[in-house]
């Protein structure tokens, strides 16, 4: 790839912030709100999803800088585990980020049907138009990394402008219910049990939340200087990222109320609606849309490099790994992630259950990628001195990640059992596929 072509540090920074704020911050906070027994649990659970995010950010940092390659979210399973962990886990995580971009189309589908048509838009309506935002994001992708890129960053100023019109509400006269909320609800009503079930559930949405900036080691060698910029961009969209949530929970609590939240659908619209009346709120719905648009986008930039990695090594087929070099396409992965989006678009009315399996699952995934640092600083050490990032505080940062998502994943298991043993069954069967069918076809091609 050329030099003019490769991602810069502003280019990798709002693919860090895309992959991040997709929908998750315009609405769940009402699902944080209601697994919150008081406002102090609730912002607690915020600031703790920060603070993980920030370890998180840079232990990816220094994966990314050890291990710069194409598709490195599924190189590094397979590089420090094995690869039927590896294939299992990004099948788990492609089939999951496909559910969540079509979910997320359509729900922008819906807040945009309520301005074309004067009568509530039918299911297919909406999935027509969610198809719609796929197939014009598919050809934006397909013309090249510079072009998708380009138009990721201008999606992203959007999209951080809403964030920050939304955070403007903090300046407008609101419920202000915080303080008498705290005092009809303190902590020292409920027992230390009750407390900790209702901050690890409040977490579970929180996570979800502030999940997608491990992906950005995706793009690996895309990256101009990968060892120096993958951490730069990783950190400051993290650091933006953490501002920009706390800033909006504060604007929703002084906005309407914490008891409030806890049963207002459509939130973000509705706060706009307080502060600008109905023409701010059909302005802000467009704006919502433009959100959409900035998640579809950035998820058909990142997955289909960990299609082209798994083709690397045999895993998919080679037609996988079929790269446009004058544009930097993979045109293959790109067609068929875009495909299983446009397919699962048809099942979206199950979004929610597969997200709650899928967010166990991510929980194992980001515990075990970021156990890799262990294994990746004894084998590049060779690399030290040399200008690669290295975290401070080594290992605090990772453990406290790690710890963090095993406890996610926990809460998951006690709150929803069934979705929890029904990932693990999935991710049994991912592995079974592997050892029956994947790895007995890979043998033929080595004799």
């Amino acid at each position: 790839m050329s030099a003019r072509n490769k991602l810069k540090l502003f280019d990798l920074t709002m693919i860090t912030v895309g992959l991040v704020i997709g929908m998750g911050i315009f609405r769940t906070a009402t699902d944080s709100a209601q697994a919150a027994l008081t406002p102090t649990i609730y912002f607690a659970a915020w600031i703790a999803g920060g603070i993980i995010a920030l370890c998180g950010a840079l232990t990816y940092a220094e994966i990314g800088s050890r291990f710069p390659v194409t598709g490195g979210y599924y190189k590094i399973f397979a590089e420090c585990y094995h690869p039927s962990v590896a294939f299992a886990i990004n099948c788990i995580i492609l089939i999951s980020n496909a559910a969540s971009l079509s979910g997320v189309a359509l729900i922008g589908s819906e807040y945009i049907a309520q301005l074309v048509f004067d009568q509530p838009a039918s299911d297919v309506t909406k999935a027509f138009i969610a198809m719609g935002a796929v197939l014009v994001f598919y050809f934006v992708n397909l013309a090249g990394l510079r072009l998708s890129s380009g138009t990721q960053n201008i999606l992203m100023i959007i999209k951080i402008g809403m964030v920050l019109v939304l955070i403007g509400a903090l300046f407008f006269p609101g419920a202000d219910s915080l303080v008498a909320s705290t005092a009809a609800a303190s902590p020292t009503d409920h027992s230390t049990m009750d407390i900790i079930k209702s901050f690890g559930i409040a977490l579970i949405a929180v996570s979800f939340t502030y999940g997608g900036y491990q992906q950005t080691i995706n793009f690996g060698d895309e990256v101009h200087e990968p060892r120096k910029t993958i951490p730069r961009g990783i950190f400051i969209g993290i650091l933006m990222i953490i501002g920009l949530y706390l800033l909006v929970q504060m604007a929703y609590v002084h906005a309407i109320g914490f008891e409030q939240l806890k049963t207002t659908r459509g939130i973000a619209a509705v706060v706009a609606e307080r502060m600008f009346g109905p023409t701010g709120k059909t302005i802000f719905t467009l704006l919502l849309f433009m959100a959409v648009l900035a998640y579809v986008n950035v998820l058909l930039l990142s997955n289909p490099r960990v299609m082209y990695a798994m083709s690397k090594d045999g895993i998919l087929p080679k037609s996988f790994a079929r790269k446009d070099e004058k544009r930097d396409v993979l045109t293959v992965s790109l067609s068929v992630f875009a495909a299983i989006c446009i397919l699962v678009l048809f099942f979206a009315n199950t979004f929610d259950k597969i997200l709650g399996f899928t967010i166990f699952l991510d929980s194992i995934g980001m515990a075990t990628s970021a156990a890799t640092i262990f294994i990746l600083r004894k084998r590049t050490s060779h690399l030290n001195g040399t200008g690669i990032y290295t975290m401070k505080l080594f290992p605090l940062m990772p453990l406290i990640f790690i710890s963090a998502y095993a406890f996610v994943g926990i809460s998951i298991f006690l709150n929803t059992p069934s979705l929890a043993i029904t990932g693990l069954v999935v991710f049994a069967i991912f592995l079974a596929i592997y050892f029956l069918i994947v790895k007995g076809s890979k043998k033929p091609q080595r004799e």
